[in-house]
């Protein structure tokens, strides 16, 4: 994942702190490292498991009225300080 793209940095962070995860949208995926898996009833949602490309899990797509809304532990996410 890498946010913010398509948004400010204040939007991205006002959507985590208010579902309290680090909450991406499709823009934000890297698709090379992640994909989505689909249980019987995320086929009804649109949702699923977000799991890095070896099965690891990150967390979950939770769509609302914006589209993807990709919630991921924040264990799984690295970052790297600002210069």
């Amino acid at each position: 994942f890498r946010a913010p793209r398509g948004r400010t940095m204040a939007e991205f962070l006002a959507e985590s702190r208010s579902h309290g995860w680090p909450s991406f949208r499709d823009a934000e995926v890297v698709w090379e490292n992640v994909r989505v898996i689909r249980g019987f009833a995320d086929r009804l949602t649109g949702g699923g498991e977000a799991v890095s490309m070896d099965g690891t899990h990150l967390g979950h797509n939770l769509p609302d009225f914006k589209g993807n809304r990709y919630c991921i532990n924040l264990v799984s996410v690295a970052g790297r300080p600002q210069k």
